[in-house]
Protein backbone atom coordinates (compact mmCIF):
# COMPACT_ATOMS: atom_id res chain seq x y z
CA UNK A 1 0.00 0.00 0.00
CA UNK A 2 1.01 4.05 -1.14
CA UNK A 3 -0.13 6.52 1.13
CA UNK A 4 -0.28 9.79 -0.66
CA UNK A 5 0.01 12.79 1.34
CA UNK A 6 0.00 16.45 1.19
CA UNK A 7 2.96 18.54 2.31
CA UNK A 8 0.63 19.62 5.19
CA UNK A 9 -0.42 15.92 6.35
CA UNK A 10 3.56 15.20 5.83
CA UNK A 11 4.85 17.84 8.28
CA UNK A 12 1.85 17.01 10.98
CA UNK A 13 3.22 13.27 10.86
CA UNK A 14 6.81 15.06 11.42
CA UNK A 15 6.37 17.58 14.02
CA UNK A 16 3.71 14.45 15.99
CA UNK A 17 6.21 12.12 15.87
CA UNK A 18 9.10 14.18 17.29
CA UNK A 19 6.52 15.09 20.10
CA UNK A 20 5.65 18.77 19.47
CA UNK A 21 2.29 19.06 18.86
CA UNK A 22 -0.18 19.82 21.71
CA UNK A 23 0.22 16.30 23.38
CA UNK A 24 3.03 16.95 25.79
CA UNK A 25 4.87 13.75 26.68
CA UNK A 26 5.25 12.93 30.82
CA UNK A 27 8.74 12.36 31.35
CA UNK A 28 12.17 12.34 29.96
CA UNK A 29 11.89 8.46 29.27
CA UNK A 30 8.90 8.86 27.32
CA UNK A 31 10.62 11.14 25.07
CA UNK A 32 13.92 9.37 25.12
CA UNK A 33 12.00 6.46 23.62
CA UNK A 34 9.99 7.95 21.44
CA UNK A 35 13.01 10.62 19.95
CA UNK A 36 15.42 7.87 20.24
CA UNK A 37 18.52 10.50 20.93
CA UNK A 38 18.62 13.52 22.87
CA UNK A 39 21.74 15.88 21.76
CA UNK A 40 23.85 16.65 24.09
CA UNK A 41 26.09 20.23 23.99
CA UNK A 42 27.03 22.71 26.43
CA UNK A 43 26.25 25.97 24.53
CA UNK A 44 23.94 27.71 26.85
CA UNK A 45 22.63 31.10 25.57
CA UNK A 46 19.55 29.76 27.18
CA UNK A 47 20.04 26.43 28.64
CA UNK A 48 22.15 23.39 27.41
CA UNK A 49 20.55 21.55 24.22
CA UNK A 50 19.59 18.53 26.55
CA UNK A 51 17.61 20.54 28.72
CA UNK A 52 15.88 22.61 26.15
CA UNK A 53 14.93 20.01 24.17
CA UNK A 54 13.46 18.51 26.88
CA UNK A 55 11.67 21.69 27.82
CA UNK A 56 10.40 22.17 24.18
CA UNK A 57 8.21 18.38 24.62
CA UNK A 58 7.30 18.33 28.57
CA UNK A 59 7.37 22.20 29.04
CA UNK A 60 7.14 23.99 32.62
CA UNK A 61 6.50 20.24 34.21
CA UNK A 62 10.41 19.64 33.70
CA UNK A 63 12.98 19.87 35.66
CA UNK A 64 17.00 19.00 35.31
CA UNK A 65 16.94 16.51 37.92
CA UNK A 66 14.65 14.34 36.01
CA UNK A 67 17.38 13.91 33.43
CA UNK A 68 19.76 13.37 35.89
CA UNK A 69 17.39 10.50 38.03
CA UNK A 70 16.85 8.60 34.64
CA UNK A 71 20.45 8.50 33.56
CA UNK A 72 22.50 8.34 36.97
CA UNK A 73 19.80 6.64 39.58
CA UNK A 74 17.49 4.72 37.34
CA UNK A 75 19.92 3.99 34.35
CA UNK A 76 17.21 4.06 31.86
CA UNK A 77 19.41 6.76 29.68
CA UNK A 78 22.79 6.13 28.88
CA UNK A 79 25.31 8.15 27.08
CA UNK A 80 26.60 7.40 23.73
CA UNK A 81 27.93 9.41 20.96
CA UNK A 82 27.28 13.11 22.33
CA UNK A 83 23.34 11.78 23.52
CA UNK A 84 21.25 10.37 25.99
CA UNK A 85 19.77 7.39 24.60
CA UNK A 86 16.52 5.00 25.83
CA UNK A 87 18.75 1.63 27.46
CA UNK A 88 15.94 -0.18 24.84
CA UNK A 89 18.28 0.84 22.40
CA UNK A 90 21.82 -0.65 23.33
CA UNK A 91 20.79 -4.26 22.40
CA UNK A 92 20.21 -2.95 18.95
CA UNK A 93 23.49 -1.22 18.63
CA UNK A 94 25.89 -3.67 20.17
CA UNK A 95 25.92 -5.90 17.05
CA UNK A 96 27.18 -2.96 14.62
CA UNK A 97 29.69 -1.70 17.56
CA UNK A 98 31.53 -4.71 17.60
CA UNK A 99 31.59 -5.27 13.75
CA UNK A 100 32.99 -0.80 13.99
CA UNK A 101 35.27 0.49 12.93
CA UNK A 102 35.06 0.07 8.87
CA UNK A 103 37.84 2.99 7.93
CA UNK A 104 41.07 1.63 6.96
CA UNK A 105 42.09 4.85 8.55
CA UNK A 106 41.13 4.56 12.04
CA UNK A 107 41.65 1.04 11.74
CA UNK A 108 44.96 1.82 11.17
CA UNK A 109 45.30 4.24 14.40
CA UNK A 110 44.08 1.87 16.87
CA UNK A 111 46.56 -1.23 15.33
CA UNK A 112 49.15 1.07 15.74
CA UNK A 113 48.39 2.27 19.51
CA UNK A 114 47.01 -1.40 20.27
CA UNK A 115 49.41 -0.53 23.58
CA UNK A 116 47.93 2.25 24.45
CA UNK A 117 44.74 0.89 23.98
CA UNK A 118 45.42 -1.73 26.78
CA UNK A 119 47.25 0.61 28.91
CA UNK A 120 43.67 2.76 28.45
CA UNK A 121 41.60 -0.40 29.17
CA UNK A 122 43.85 -1.76 32.26
CA UNK A 123 43.70 1.47 34.06
CA UNK A 124 39.87 1.65 33.41
CA UNK A 125 39.83 -1.99 34.88
CA UNK A 126 41.94 -1.09 37.84
CA UNK A 127 40.64 2.61 38.71
CA UNK A 128 37.79 3.30 37.19
CA UNK A 129 35.62 5.54 36.87
CA UNK A 130 38.40 8.01 35.45
CA UNK A 131 38.25 11.32 33.89
CA UNK A 132 40.25 11.58 30.50
CA UNK A 133 42.43 13.49 32.40
CA UNK A 134 43.42 11.16 34.83
CA UNK A 135 44.39 8.46 32.09
CA UNK A 136 48.03 8.79 30.60
CA UNK A 137 48.89 9.81 26.97
CA UNK A 138 51.23 6.84 26.03
CA UNK A 139 50.36 6.75 22.15
CA UNK A 140 52.61 5.60 20.03
CA UNK A 141 50.83 7.30 16.95
CA UNK A 142 49.08 10.45 17.63
CA UNK A 143 46.27 12.22 15.57
CA UNK A 144 46.77 16.26 14.63
CA UNK A 145 44.22 18.30 16.94
CA UNK A 146 41.18 19.56 14.96
CA UNK A 147 37.59 20.59 15.54
CA UNK A 148 36.65 18.10 17.65
CA UNK A 149 39.81 16.93 19.25
CA UNK A 150 43.06 18.29 21.30
CA UNK A 151 46.39 16.98 21.17
CA UNK A 152 45.21 14.76 24.40
CA UNK A 153 45.21 11.20 22.47
CA UNK A 154 43.36 9.85 25.51
CA UNK A 155 40.14 11.59 24.70
CA UNK A 156 40.16 10.54 20.99
CA UNK A 157 40.91 6.58 21.81
CA UNK A 158 38.46 6.45 24.76
CA UNK A 159 35.81 8.09 22.18
CA UNK A 160 36.87 4.96 19.78
CA UNK A 161 36.67 2.41 22.89
CA UNK A 162 33.21 3.24 23.13
CA UNK A 163 32.16 3.15 19.76
CA UNK A 164 33.25 -0.31 19.61
CA UNK A 165 31.36 -1.32 22.89
CA UNK A 166 34.90 -1.49 25.42
CA UNK A 167 33.72 1.44 27.22
CA UNK A 168 31.22 3.55 28.24
CA UNK A 169 30.41 7.11 30.18
CA UNK A 170 29.70 6.25 34.00
CA UNK A 171 28.33 9.30 34.86
CA UNK A 172 29.30 13.18 34.51
CA UNK A 173 30.76 15.49 37.01
CA UNK A 174 29.41 19.14 35.73
CA UNK A 175 30.16 18.68 31.65
CA UNK A 176 33.16 16.05 31.96
CA UNK A 177 32.40 12.48 31.38
CA UNK A 178 33.83 9.68 33.86
CA UNK A 179 34.85 6.59 31.67
CA UNK A 180 34.56 2.96 32.98
CA UNK A 181 34.64 -0.32 31.17
CA UNK A 182 31.54 -1.16 29.37
CA UNK A 183 30.67 -4.41 30.86
CA UNK A 184 30.44 -2.09 34.35
CA UNK A 185 28.09 0.56 33.26
CA UNK A 186 25.86 -1.18 30.83
CA UNK A 187 22.67 -4.09 31.85
CA UNK A 188 23.76 -7.87 31.59
CA UNK A 189 21.76 -9.98 30.13
CA UNK A 190 20.02 -8.01 27.50
CA UNK A 191 18.63 -9.16 24.55
CA UNK A 192 21.04 -10.61 21.66
CA UNK A 193 20.42 -9.65 17.67
CA UNK A 194 22.16 -10.77 14.21
CA UNK A 195 23.28 -7.44 12.79
CA UNK A 196 20.82 -7.41 10.27
CA UNK A 197 17.97 -8.03 12.52
CA UNK A 198 19.62 -5.10 14.80
CA UNK A 199 19.94 -2.98 11.71
CA UNK A 200 16.39 -3.65 10.54
CA UNK A 201 14.51 -2.68 13.90
CA UNK A 202 17.05 0.35 14.19
CA UNK A 203 15.75 1.49 11.14
CA UNK A 204 12.16 0.64 12.49
CA UNK A 205 13.28 3.00 15.67
CA UNK A 206 14.47 5.53 13.75
CA UNK A 207 11.63 6.35 11.46
CA UNK A 208 9.65 6.08 14.71
CA UNK A 209 11.17 9.34 15.97
CA UNK A 210 10.93 11.35 12.30
CA UNK A 211 7.39 10.09 11.43
CA UNK A 212 8.28 10.35 7.69
CA UNK A 213 11.31 9.92 5.89
CA UNK A 214 12.95 9.70 2.13
CA UNK A 215 13.41 6.24 1.33
CA UNK A 216 16.94 6.77 0.83
CA UNK A 217 18.33 9.80 2.48
CA UNK A 218 21.95 9.99 4.22
CA UNK A 219 20.18 12.21 6.59
CA UNK A 220 17.64 10.07 8.23
CA UNK A 221 18.42 6.45 6.63
CA UNK A 222 15.46 4.14 7.48
CA UNK A 223 15.78 1.20 4.46
CA UNK A 224 12.31 -0.58 4.52
CA UNK A 225 11.15 0.30 7.49
CA UNK A 226 7.36 1.60 7.60
CA UNK A 227 5.77 1.93 4.89
CA UNK A 228 5.53 3.39 1.53
CA UNK A 229 4.51 6.66 0.56
CA UNK A 230 4.39 9.95 -1.88
CA UNK A 231 3.94 13.43 -0.76
CA UNK A 232 2.82 16.05 -3.03
CA UNK A 233 5.03 17.78 -5.27
CA UNK A 234 7.69 15.54 -4.00
CA UNK A 235 9.41 12.98 -6.44
CA UNK A 236 11.03 11.01 -3.57
CA UNK A 237 9.86 8.08 -2.62
CA UNK A 238 9.19 8.53 1.53
CA UNK A 239 8.66 6.03 4.22
CA UNK A 240 5.80 7.02 7.02
CA UNK A 241 5.55 5.12 10.35
CA UNK A 242 1.99 3.73 10.78
CA UNK A 243 1.79 4.76 14.06
CA UNK A 244 2.72 8.26 12.74
CA UNK A 245 -0.31 7.83 10.43
CA UNK A 246 -2.81 8.19 13.67
CA UNK A 247 -1.82 11.92 14.15
CA UNK A 248 -3.67 13.08 10.99
CA UNK A 249 -6.77 12.11 12.81
CA UNK A 250 -6.25 14.37 15.68
CA UNK A 251 -6.63 17.96 15.12
CA UNK A 252 -5.31 19.73 18.42
CA UNK A 253 -4.26 23.30 16.83
CA UNK A 254 -0.71 23.11 17.24
CA UNK A 255 1.38 24.81 19.75
CA UNK A 256 4.67 27.09 19.95
CA UNK A 257 8.19 25.47 20.37
CA UNK A 258 11.03 26.97 20.70
CA UNK A 259 14.10 24.53 19.55
CA UNK A 260 17.42 24.32 20.32
CA UNK A 261 19.83 24.42 17.24
CA UNK A 262 20.95 20.74 17.88
CA UNK A 263 17.27 19.52 18.67
CA UNK A 264 16.63 16.59 15.89
CA UNK A 265 13.83 18.48 14.31
CA UNK A 266 16.31 20.49 12.43
CA UNK A 267 18.75 17.42 11.97
CA UNK A 268 17.47 16.59 8.63
CA UNK A 269 18.21 19.55 6.52
CA UNK A 270 17.12 18.17 2.95
CA UNK A 271 13.56 17.11 4.57
CA UNK A 272 13.41 20.46 6.33
CA UNK A 273 13.84 22.66 3.25
CA UNK A 274 11.17 20.42 1.24
CA UNK A 275 8.50 19.70 3.56
CA UNK A 276 8.65 22.99 5.86
CA UNK A 277 10.30 25.51 2.98
CA UNK A 278 12.69 25.95 5.98
CA UNK A 279 16.60 26.73 4.91
CA UNK A 280 18.28 26.43 8.14
CA UNK A 281 21.64 27.69 8.65
CA UNK A 282 23.40 27.55 12.11
CA UNK A 283 25.33 30.75 12.22
CA UNK A 284 26.83 29.93 15.37
CA UNK A 285 30.14 29.17 13.67
CA UNK A 286 29.89 32.61 11.23
CA UNK A 287 31.59 35.67 11.73
CA UNK A 288 29.59 38.51 13.37
CA UNK A 289 28.75 40.10 10.16
CA UNK A 290 27.14 37.20 8.45
CA UNK A 291 24.85 36.66 10.73
CA UNK A 292 21.30 37.15 9.98
CA UNK A 293 19.60 35.38 13.31
CA UNK A 294 22.18 35.61 15.84
CA UNK A 295 24.97 33.56 17.52
CA UNK A 296 22.37 31.05 18.30
CA UNK A 297 19.25 31.59 17.77
CA UNK A 298 16.39 29.36 18.47
CA UNK A 299 14.05 28.82 15.52
CA UNK A 300 10.26 29.37 15.95
CA UNK A 301 7.53 26.16 15.43
CA UNK A 302 3.80 27.16 15.30
CA UNK A 303 1.51 24.23 14.78
CA UNK A 304 3.87 22.87 11.61
CA UNK A 305 5.58 26.13 10.07
CA UNK A 306 8.52 27.95 11.36
CA UNK A 307 7.65 31.54 11.27
CA UNK A 308 10.94 32.83 12.94
CA UNK A 309 14.02 32.65 15.08
CA UNK A 310 14.01 33.68 18.71
CA UNK A 311 17.33 35.31 19.69
CA UNK A 312 17.68 35.25 23.34
CA UNK A 313 20.18 35.27 26.20
CA UNK A 314 20.00 34.62 29.71
CA UNK A 315 22.22 36.19 32.14
CA UNK A 316 22.60 34.32 35.25
CA UNK A 317 24.08 37.69 36.70
CA UNK A 318 21.08 39.38 37.00
CA UNK A 319 18.30 36.58 36.90
CA UNK A 320 17.32 38.03 33.32
CA UNK A 321 16.15 36.63 29.85
CA UNK A 322 17.35 39.18 27.94
CA UNK A 323 15.34 38.96 23.99
CA UNK A 324 17.04 40.34 21.93
CA UNK A 325 14.89 40.19 18.82
CA UNK A 326 12.11 37.59 17.92
CA UNK A 327 13.19 37.19 13.97
CA UNK A 328 9.72 37.25 12.20
CA UNK A 329 9.65 35.22 8.66
CA UNK A 330 6.21 36.72 8.07
CA UNK A 331 5.00 39.51 9.88
CA UNK A 332 2.67 37.97 12.73
CA UNK A 333 -0.74 38.64 13.46
CA UNK A 334 -1.98 39.63 16.71
CA UNK A 335 -3.00 36.31 17.61
CA UNK A 336 0.55 34.71 16.90
CA UNK A 337 2.48 37.44 18.18
CA UNK A 338 0.28 36.51 21.78
CA UNK A 339 1.14 32.97 21.23
CA UNK A 340 5.15 33.72 21.03
CA UNK A 341 5.04 36.03 23.77
CA UNK A 342 3.75 33.39 26.04
CA UNK A 343 5.67 31.11 25.47
CA UNK A 344 8.64 33.37 26.24
CA UNK A 345 7.16 33.90 29.81
CA UNK A 346 6.80 30.01 30.14
CA UNK A 347 10.60 30.27 29.26
CA UNK A 348 11.59 32.58 31.26
CA UNK A 349 9.48 31.18 34.22
CA UNK A 350 11.33 27.47 34.05
CA UNK A 351 14.72 29.43 33.90
CA UNK A 352 13.56 31.02 36.92
CA UNK A 353 14.53 34.35 35.75
CA UNK A 354 12.87 37.91 34.25
CA UNK A 355 12.19 38.87 31.00
CA UNK A 356 14.40 42.07 29.45
CA UNK A 357 12.31 41.97 26.40
CA UNK A 358 13.02 43.33 22.95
Amino acid sequence: MVHHLTKDQARRIAVGAQLLDAFRPGDVVEVAEQLGAIKIDPTATIAPAEQTILWSRIGSAYEGSQLTKAVDLDHNLFEYDGAFRPISLLPLMLPSMREWPKRASTRAWLEANSTFRTEVLARLRGEGPLLATDIPDTAEVTVPPDGWYGSNQVVHMLDLLQRQGEVAVARREGRHRLWDLAERVYPQNLPEYELDEAERLRNERRLQAFGIAKQRSPWTPVGEAGESAVVEGMRQKYRVHPDALATLKQDDGGRVAFLSPYDGMLFDRPRLKELFEFEYVLEQFKPKPQRRYGYFSHPILMGDRFVGMLEAEVNRDRDTLTVEAVHEFLPFEAEEYEMVRAEIDNLAEWLGVGIRAW
